[in-house]
């Protein structure tokens, strides 16, 4: 489905977690001695205005990243800086988090099929000749890709989830995607729902191969509207300091929310 656009809900509780794991796992992987090789099969627009009519029409992002600007545990401080750097009308997603923290020598790939998003993605990442935009269906296109001799492959999957079968898509993907690429880290976002649909296919996931669960809570009012209550990164084959660094985030903002 092509109707989501994330403009409405960046910079949101889940996009923190998100984000600043992503962010955490991208500064490990700039520090190694061989080269990078990032594709994301579902990229969105790089960057948000978090103070234009989009994010102020459903307000997630002063729950979000922006409070965490007045007050946050000190472990997403890294993160935050880079947001700060950017400016809440320049609020930099995954893609924009990768670019900014991978080198010189590091390639990307960003797989986005919705028109409007694409377009928007190519203009943020324009002139940038480590990085190819393309206009397709990631699942099938990152899975025609390849690392090169001597690079280390990391993928990132951030679907929609609109429906069950963004879930069904995923659950066929990733086994494929763990034997295609036997060495690459493999970073997996998902949402968490009120109603704790997504448990059965996290324990899927969580099953395939040994890797990290990161994830958080927090309290959902019961008048709001919204089915999500909490964000969560399963990830592949990344660093033992990677890992720790990301329950460790997980663990900050779950505390660091449950006292509102």
């Amino acid at each position: 489905m092509l109707s989501y656009q994330h403009g409405f809900h960046a910079g949101n509780r889940a996009d923190v977690l998100k984000h600043a794991v992503l962010d955490a796992f991208l500064r490990d992987a700039s520090g190694r001695r061989e080269p990078v090789f990032y594709v994301e099969t579902h990229s969105g627009r790089a960057r948000y205005d978090l103070t234009g009519a989009d994010a102020k029409k459903t307000g997630e992002a002063e729950s979000g990243v922006i409070a965490l600007l007045e007050d946050a545990p000190g472990i997403v401080k890294p993160w935050l800086e880079t947001v700060r750097q950017s400016g809440i009308d320049n609020y930099p997603g995954s893609p924009a988090l990768a670019a900014t923290h991978l080198s010189e020598r590091d390639r990307m790939v960003f797989f986005e099929l919705h028109p409007t998003e694409h377009k928007a993605l190519e203009t943020a990442l324009a002139g940038d000749d480590r990085i190819q935009v393309r206009k397709s269906d990631g699942y099938a296109g990152a899975l025609k890709l390849a690392p090169r001799r001597g690079e280390r492959m990391m993928v990132f999957v951030d679907p929609s989830y609109e429906t069950l079968r963004d879930m069904d898509a995923m659950a066929e993907w990733t086994p494929r995607a763990l034997k295609r690429w036997p060495k690459a880290e493999i970073i997996l976002w998902l949402p968490l729902f009120r109603d704790e649909r997504e448990a059965d296919f996290g324990a899927y996931l969580a099953s395939l191969e040994d890797g990290v669960v990161a994830g958080t809570r927090w309290k959902v009012d019961p008048s709001d509207e919204t089915a999500l209550a909490g964000s969560a990164i399963v990830a592949y084959r990344v660093s033992e300091r990677a890992a720790d660094k990301a329950t460790a985030i997980a663990a900050a903002l779950q505390g660091h929310w449950s006292k509102g």
